[in-house]
């Protein structure tokens, strides 16, 4: 019975796929157990700190709420999702309370180091039943080291819901004091420019009724035109994003990461360790079992430019041909009520990581538009 398995390797059980596209189908979801507990984190006002120009600070913090959650764990595996301005994710019952003091901590260093306001929210799976959803997962494995949780069900997208109502919000507690354990965040990459003429970030969901088998229809279709495209329309180089020195994230890492020191100190640290780094790809250095050629072609395959979140979500680098043949599909299941959308163009992508060890081969790369990405393009869709 999946209601007694509620340990932290359930999520291990549930088989991998390496086909993208077979993720249309509805068989390859999982139901979570009913006592598993879905969190959900979003980010007040993403939208003015666009148009501030903080969209990669917008990004490390829902970043930083998976990597709070995955350090909280002791880097076990659990069912996550990285949304641009926020993050959603599951964990087993024994992990609740650490789960919710990780978000608590990140909210509190949210507001504290970047001035951003976080609303964090934790709601039971048997309650996302009761109020008709469901909470269902699928695993992706792009590679043999890395895989990343698909969600359907609409499980996801009512906590979400929730969450911006009030109604899951955790309540501010005073004695949260602890820094977040975000080791291994970085966004150390240049931006990517968009290769074939512009980065494309895409939302879609079904309409309220909607059958799956109707959604999936209109997903394939979307699927096949950006497989058109050049490796199916992969933001990242085949060969890796650019590396230069000092990185431009670098700031915003120190800050996020320098705990209790002062961030000049930690802009020091970062600035060692980004030369030593930087040298390494420059001459291509082998380090142990290290080989930077190797691991810069693996962030392309450990990169999640595509996922279903209750929908689908995508940042394509395309040429014009290709988005308005993408978006003429998008409005006409649009008009037939059968999705919602919203589309975003833009100049370039952007990557921030999770890099459990510098050296290992099982780093994790969050992908989005540079310039307002997913959260603009759910912007339209919400309009």
């Amino acid at each position: 019975m999946i209601f007694e398995q509620t340990t932290h390797d359930y999520y291990d059980t549930i088989p991998t796929t390496q086909d993208f596209d077979s993720l249309v189908n509805p068989e390859l979801y999982v139901p979570l157990p009913d006592d598993w507990i879905v969190g959900v984190a979003d980010i007040v006002g993403s939208t003015q700190e666009i148009e501030r120009g903080r969209y990669k600070v917008v990004n490390m913090v829902g970043s930083a709420v998976i990597s709070a959650q995955l350090n909280a764990a002791g880097l076990k595996r659990l069912p996550y999702v990285f949304g641009g301005d926020g993050a959603g994710f599951a964990v087993w019952p024994g992990q609740r309370s650490a789960a919710e003091m990780a978000l608590q901590s990140v909210r509190s260093w949210a507001k504290r180091e970047f001035d951003i306001e976080l609303r964090v929210g934790m709601i039971e799976v048997r309650r996302i039943k009761d109020a008709g959803r469901d909470v269902r997962v699928a695993r992706y494995a792009p590679s043999t080291t890395v895989d990343f949780a698909m969600f359907s069900g609409g499980g996801l997208a009512l906590a979400e819901r929730l969450l911006k109502s009030g109604d899951i919000i955790l309540p501010e507690r005073s004695e949260v004091h602890d820094e977040p354990d975000l080791t291994g965040l970085s966004c150390r990459w240049s931006h990517m420019k968009a290769r074939h003429g512009s980065i494309l970030s895409i939302v879609m969901k079904p309409e309220a009724g909607v059958s799956e088998a109707a959604f999936a229809d209109v997903t394939r279709v979307i699927l096949g035109l950006a497989g058109e495209v050049d490796r199916d329309g992969h933001p990242v180089p085949h060969q890796g994003p650019g590396v230069q020195f000092p990185p431009k994230g670098l700031s915003v890492e120190a800050q996020a990461q320098h705990r209790t020191r002062p961030i000049w100190i930690k802009t020091l640290g970062l600035l060692a360790e980004n030369f030593m780094i930087w040298g390494l790809f420059k001459t291509n250095l082998r380090v142990g079992n290290f080989k930077p050629s190797e691991y810069r072609v693996g962030l392309a395959h450990h990169a999640d430019f595509r996922k279903f979140d209750d929908g689908l979500k995508m940042t394509l680098d395309c040429d014009d041909a290709t988005h308005t043949r993408i978006e003429a599909v998008l409005r006409e299941a649009a008009e037939r009520e059968i999705i919602r959308y919203g589309l975003y163009v833009q100049d370039e992508a952007m990557m921030t990581c999770l890099v459990p060890s510098k050296l290992d081969s099982d780093h994790m790369h969050f992908v989005d538009g540079a310039s307002g990405g997913y959260a603009k393009a759910a912007e339209a869709l919400a309009a």
